[in-house]
């Protein structure tokens, strides 16, 4: 879109103005990719797809999701790393190879559906702003704890051996790959801990990586990160640099983040919480919902306006119906707001 290297407000704020006040980013892509018959059990879960036996896989999620409405899709690289590829036997050439195809095969979905816009005069194009709405792709850096793929990004407990310096050490050349492959933006997310935060922040500056970038924590309550570390509003004020923050994979019910993250920052804040209930990494199983249950969380985006901010799912387990609802229900609001499907920015 011609809009890297931008100062990162201004970036999401430009975009924010292309897309016309309002904008739609994708929901859960591990569960599009297990209901078209993908086997996810396995350490590298939904990056298991980048090989290419399985990539059209992930190329049909994106279009799906583009279908539906989106203006930001995530790239299949949350669980990528090249450790991981070689910790299954793969070269580290071939999980360079892997980590770059994430991106293309984002940026392929971006021009299939552009080509299908231009060509096809079908339903699914609705009108000529839907043709003509921008679409980034933003790819997906998952926290050190999904690499591990046993639940730390959960808990945020890495060990005493475990230091920025390692952080930045491991997540270094992954985030260069990306970046060079051609992502619009950068998307950190999952975080558990204000170490990786840390980590993040100097590893963008390090590199000179001008590409614009989010941080998103995985919290347990409404001001705290899972790992029990200082609240959240520090972490965003200390760690967040340059960086639009916010939060991801925690429960809607947790109205008063929004609150506690304006504080925070005068930079956009961005909510993607998970459709409720609680993860259990050991199991890989979802407990129990906090009060919502299916698409019940569509009317929180109404209800979230009264706390500042909009409570809905678009991390785990939401769909492209999902979307389309959420849709639906932020589209007939008049607001400040950037609506994104599971992932709201809030302009400030």
């Amino acid at each position: 879109m011609g809009l890297r290297g931008k100062e990162t407000p201004s970036f999401f704020r430009d975009f924010l103005d292309k897309c016309g006040g309002s904008a739609v980013i994708d929901g859960g892509f591990a569960t599009e990719l297990e209901r078209l018959g993908a086997d996810l059990n396995d350490e590298l879960w939904s990056a298991k797809c980048l090989i290419s036996s399985s990539s059209h896989l992930v190329r049909r999620v994106h279009l799906d999701y583009l279908d539906a409405g989106a203006n930001i899709i995530l790239t299949a690289s949350y669980q990528a790393t090249v450790q991981g590829f070689e910790a299954k036997g793969f070269s580290r050439e071939e999980g360079v190879t892997m980590l770059k195809r994430s991106v293309e095969i984002a940026r392929e979905a971006r021009e299939i559906y552009h080509d299908r816009c231009t060509k096809d005069s079908s339903d699914f194009v609705r009108n000529e702003r839907f043709r003509k709405r921008p679409i980034l792709i933003a790819a997906s850096v998952g926290s050190y704890g999904a690499y591990l793929a046993d639940g730390s990004e959960y808990v945020g407990e890495y060990g005493d051996a475990v230091t920025v310096q390692t952080l930045k050490d491991f997540h270094r050349e992954r985030v260069k790959i990306l970046v060079d492959a051609g992502a619009d933006l950068i998307a950190f997310e999952t975080i558990p801990n204000k170490l990786e935060a840390q980590a993040y922040a100097e590893l963008l500056d390090e590199e000179g990586i001008e590409t614009p970038a989010w941080v998103s924590f995985n919290c347990k309550d409404e001001c705290n990160v899972v790992s029990g570390d200082p609240t959240l509003k520090g972490f965003i004020a200390e760690s967040a640099n340059n960086c639009c923050s916010g939060i991801n994979c925690t429960a809607p019910d947790f109205s008063g983040l929004i609150s506690f993250i304006k504080k925070a920052t005068s930079k956009p804040v961005l909510v993607y919480p998970n459709r409720g209930g609680t993860y259990i990494g050991g199991s890989n199983q979802w407990g129990k919902s906090r009060g919502l249950a299916g698409d019940d969380f569509v009317p929180y985006i109404g209800k979230g306006g009264d706390a500042g901010g909009f409570f809905f799912g678009g991390w785990c387990r939401a769909t492209p119906n999902t979307l389309r609802g959420i849709g639906g229900a932020i589209y007939g609001k008049a607001s400040r707001q950037m609506y994104i499907t599971g992932q709201v920015f809030f302009f400030l």
